[in-house]
């Protein structure tokens, strides 16, 4: 336990001290087309108890890392926009293990032609899938955790071309609409995720690692905004539809939605929060929700308009 609060002390020390000096830095970059912004962060959470401790309770140690990196151009009357975003979040419960709390890695670019102010053509790409294998801990006669495998990198893994229209009204806003939106849904060794109750995971039977929709709509959009002083409210939500199976059971639905409040110059906390409905996954909606306390580095070279 003594060896466990050490290392979270000698880390958060670590993180304090760089991140003190230059949680931000702003290097306006005005002939600059290119509008680049980099965050990185280091979230943490610990609990221990003595043997003899009566209120009960369990040590644990637990972290959150996010890495997000925006670089959009603007023209007059071309656009181009890109996103890389991964977080991945992990605690370990005395007696219990290590056990995973937050994965995500998700790519977008999307280049944009001026149709007027608040239109643009659009065509974009974006990845979504994960770093490492998620399980369904069951407990077994002997009290022992049995792993049900549930997905894994790659597995899976969706690759969407869109071709549409983008609204964006405010700075903080936009919308995609894309008539014509073909995905990929990728498996890797798929039979390892078969059980009784899942007979083809993600949609897709034994023999094969991929499955094509090529005609399919989706609709992306994307809130970014400051709400209040040092609080950022951030949402995404994606509707996919295909076009071969269109009733409202078989829509896929996800909201990624992250509040983040800013405690002085260097110290953050984060609230966020997933509600995914995908009917080849699971016939109910899934849900997951973090709360968690850290230090944040922002790099960029533009100065942020006030919303």
């Amino acid at each position: 336990m003594l060896k466990r609060i050490i290392t979270l002390l000698c880390v958060a020390v670590f993180y304090f001290l760089s991140f003190y000096s230059n949680a931000q830095i702003v290097r306006n970059d005005s002939l600059s087309k290119w509008k680049k912004e980099f965050k990185t962060g280091l979230n943490l959470n610990q609990s221990s108890f003595t043997s003899n401790w009566k209120g009960g309770g369990i040590n644990a140690l637990g972290f959150v890392v996010f890495l997000n990196y925006r670089a959009n151009y603007k023209g007059e009357h071309n656009s181009w926009d890109n996103e890389i975003d991964m977080q991945y979040g992990s605690i370990n419960n005395q007696g219990v293990g290590m056990r995973k709390t937050l994965d995500r890695i998700f790519l977008d670019t999307k280049y944009g032609h001026a149709l007027n102010k608040k239109w643009d053509l659009a065509l974009s790409a974006n990845f979504l899938s994960q770093f490492a294998p998620g399980y369904k801990y069951l407990k077994s006669k002997a009290n022992t955790d049995s792993l049900v495998a549930l997905s894994d990198f790659f597995a899976p893994a969706f690759i969407t071309a869109a071709l549409g229209f983008e609204y964006h009204p405010v700075d903080y806003f936009k919308l995609r609409l894309s008539p014509m939106a073909p995905r990929v849904t990728i498996v890797n060794n798929v039979s390892q995720f078969i059980n009784v109750d899942n007979p083809t995971p993600y949609g897709l039977s034994p023999d094969r690692m991929a499955r094509v929709q090529w005609l399919a709509f989706q609709m992306l959009a994307e809130f970014d905004k400051d709400i209040a002083k040092n609080v950022n409210l951030k949402w995404r939500y994606v509707m996919f539809a295909d076009y071969q199976n269109l009733s409202l059971d078989q829509l896929y639905h996800r909201l990624d939605l992250n509040l983040t409040a800013k405690l002085g110059r260097f110290v953050n906390v984060n609230l966020g929060a997933i509600l995914l409905y995908d009917h080849s996954q699971d016939n109910n909606v899934q849900f997951s929700q973090a709360l968690s306390f850290g230090m944040i580095y922002t790099f960029q070279n533009f100065v942020e308009k006030k919303k």
